[in-house]
């Protein structure tokens, strides 16, 4: 893997999970330095983050974009129509093995949240597998290119809920369902069950969201 790659990848899982919260300034020699690369790569990621959305130029160097509660509720507008369109094709044109296999995994999300932090990353990596068994199960490579964009901002929110055990096991039960329509072949019930689930989330995020975020503005 190439160093600007490698050094993206990581920049990318830090912001998405937290860890650089949003208003870190990254600064090319601080970061190249705590990564092991030279400038050259840092200075690479940084512009693909800029292209992700997860980072802007200010006056003293790369900023950590916030998320403000207008941006969750207008990710959630297009999370809406992309998801509910991607899951009502799914049930259309999906192969069940990969769906049986989430579902039988989902099942088991109650003891995998009562597990702390390992239980959880484990139920994440189901809600990726599902996320991408419906991308490619729609067979349309324009919506799977949007959705992947919005999934990438999505993870961000994510994390708001992640201390909020009553709220992923609604989750859990609600992608449940989604799997049993597109298991059923019930392209409305499929969209409809992924509307309900945003709907839900969305609540959530908005609850949890801090009213105000830093933004490049406040370091610059």
């Amino acid at each position: 893997m190439r160093a600007s790659d490698r050094a993206y990848r990581t920049l990318r899982s830090e912001i998405l999970d937290g860890t650089v919260p949003p208003g870190s300034l990254l600064q090319e020699v601080e970061q190249s330095t705590r990564l092991g690369v030279s400038r050259t790569p840092v200075r690479e990621a940084l512009r693909q983050l800029a292209a992700d959305g997860l980072v802007v130029a200010s006056g003293r160097g790369t900023v950590v974009t916030a998320v403000s509660r207008q941006d969750i509720a207008a990710l959630y507008e297009l999370r809406e129509a992309l998801e509910s369109r991607a899951a009502g094709l799914a049930a259309k044109r999906a192969e069940e093995t990969p769906f049986r296999a989430i579902r039988d995994r989902l099942l088991d999300a109650p003891r995998l949240l009562s597990e702390g932090e390992s239980g959880l990353a484990e139920y994440f990596a189901i809600v990726d597998d599902l996320d991408a068994a419906i991308e490619q199960a729609a067979a349309n490579r324009f919506l799977g290119a949007a959705l992947r964009s919005v999934q990438l901002h999505s993870a961000r929110i994510r994390r708001l809920s992640r201390h909020n055990p009553d709220r992923l096991l609604e989750a859990a039960r609600e992608h449940l369902l989604i799997v049993d329509a597109i298991l059923a072949r019930d392209a409305e019930l499929a969209a409809h069950a992924t509307h309900v689930h945003l709907h839900r989330s969305l609540g959530n995020a908005l609850a949890t969201a801090p009213e105000a975020e830093p933004d490049a503005s406040d370091v610059a």
